[in-house]
């Protein structure tokens, strides 16, 4: 079993699995079949990696639970400034250069900057379909993080008051988000909650069930609830995320993507969260396995903590340039991620740090691996 103190939030191969997530993403987006094999299995099941964003909403919805839901010293103030530390100036300046790269290269994109560029910057696209993509396109799921992050002390007070709120608060959420297309998609403004697909695809109040999820198992694990002689949760949950990926590839049919299926949405939301990804976590929690010693080694550690930007620049103005030069996915692959351990390590953690020490006098110590 693997030796981890309560009180230490730092886990090494959850780090690693940020990585793995990022990863994934990637192969989604650059899927290296080639097209003659489009409707192939491994074709459509590399479609199917977008799940690495659900890796991303788990693993946020744990650690943060596992950190402050007991809401002991609690102060909102550190905590939002921790949570920009962490991911606003790199997303500033990335989609700030974005910005300016498309201006100068399109006329049309330069007249009308300020309504996209003012939404990117402020995370609000992602409430507005139009808008979704613009700018760093990937970056459409901090909306759903960043909204995560404003709510989740609420989320936490109402728990500890009353332990049921971890099943009401779902429901009411959902029927928030319900409300919000009822009312809004009557409404031409930029795709502002413009529909139900839209806001179940790409907001928080259709992607909160995996943030919660990952919010149950900080605490079963915090609590030693789980009690099980079973020795193979990581095995499982790595069989369990394979095999809802696949279950999503036979969803597809005529959709983009399995998840627009009803049934690929249960399984992306619920059945892949919990039998998947909260089972493979906790496995690595508890176990010693070879998933956990490769994902608690000092590369997978290095390419976790600077996956963040690896997942930001993976599509964009940095692959598009490198394109220009070679269509090698293996080439462009091996660049970005040292292009993303070189701005983590000179840019990434440097500004973290100083907005730490500046105006919430955070203690460095491992900072940049713990959050």
């Amino acid at each position: 079993m693997l030796t981890q103190h309560k009180n230490d939030s730092y886990f090494k191969p959850l780090t690693g699995v940020r990585a793995i997530a990022a990863y994934m993403v990637y192969l989604h987006h650059l899927n290296p079949i080639p097209k003659i094999y489009k409707e192939t299995i491994v074709y459509n099941f590399i479609q199917e990696l977008h799940i690495g964003v659900t890796l991303f909403f788990v693993l946020s919805g744990f650690l943060i639970a596992y950190r402050y839901s007991s809401m002991i010293n609690f102060s909102f103030k550190k905590y939002m400034i921790n949570r920009v530390a962490r991911i606003y100036p790199m997303y500033f300046i990335l989609t700030t250069l974005t910005f300016i790269v498309f201006a100068t290269q399109n006329a049309e994109i330069s007249n009308s900057f300020s309504i996209p560029y003012l939404l990117n910057i402020s995370f609000l696209r992602g409430f507005f379909d139009t808008f979704k993509f613009s700018g760093v396109a990937q970056g459409w799921s901090l909306t759903v993080e960043e909204t995560f992050y404003i709510l989740a002390p609420l989320i936490f007070l109402l728990i500890n008051k009353n332990k049921w709120a971890i099943i009401i608060q779902p429901i009411t959420i959902l029927l928030f988000g319900i409300g919000m297309v009822l009312v809004f998609s009557r409404i031409n403004f930029y795709g502002f909650f413009s529909s139900f697909e839209f806001m179940f695809n790409y907001t928080f109040f259709g992607r909160f069930l995996e943030f919660f999820i990952g919010i149950a198992l900080a605490i079963a694990y915090k609590s030693d609830l789980i009690k099980t002689k079973f020795k193979h949760f990581t095995l499982l949950g790595f069989l369990g995320i394979i095999f809802s990926t696949l279950l999503l590839s036979f969803f597809k049919g005529d959709y983009d993507f399995g998840i627009r299926h009803p049934m690929g949405k249960v399984m992306n939301t619920v059945v892949l969260p919990t039998i998947g990804i909260a089972t493979f976590y906790y496995g690595l929690l508890k176990e010693e396995t070879v998933f956990s010693k490769i994902l608690s080694s000092k590369l997978f550690v290095l390419l976790g903590k600077s996956s963040y930007i690896f997942y930001l620049i993976h599509i964009g103005i940095f692959a598009a340039f490198m394109h220009k030069f070679t269509t090698n996915y293996i080439a462009i692959f091996i660049v970005l991620n040292i292009i993303s351990i070189l701005l983590f390590k000179f840019m990434e953690e440097p500004i973290n740090h100083f907005i730490r020490n500046k105006f919430s006098g955070s203690s460095l110590t491992k900072i940049s691996l713990k959050e």
